[in-house]
């Protein structure tokens, strides 16, 4: 699996009303639906409320490559010029068992 953490920052509320449009107009939706996909969901830290983190998820890079070229992302792009957010973004790739930190772990 591969995460992507995008934080997307902007003024006066503009990011999310950015990820507030997204999931109005049905995008985040659609997003969820396309093969591969396994999260795409937005949080607001508790001490920056100009920041909308978003964390995506993904099965494989094959996966994210289709998402790039579907027309989702020219919306998306379209959305991030209406509200002029800025982004830092930072990519993860999971560890399937990671056996010295499931003791750390409640489930």
């Amino acid at each position: 699996m591969i995460t992507i953490n995008i934080r997307y920052t902007g003024t006066d509320g503009s990011a999310r009303a950015f990820a507030e449009e997204m999931t109005a107009t049905g995008t985040v939706d659609a997003i969820r639906a396309e093969n591969g996909n396994i999260r795409y969901e937005y949080y607001t830290p508790f001490d920056d409320p100009e920041t909308v983190l978003l964390i995506d998820a993904w099965e494989d890079q094959a996966a994210i490559d289709v998402h790039h070229e579907s027309p989702m992302m020219a919306t998306i792009a379209k959305l991030r010029e209406k509200y002029d957010l800025h982004m830092t973004v930072e990519r993860f790739t999971s560890i399937e068992d990671n056996a010295a930190d499931s003791k750390f772990i409640r489930k």
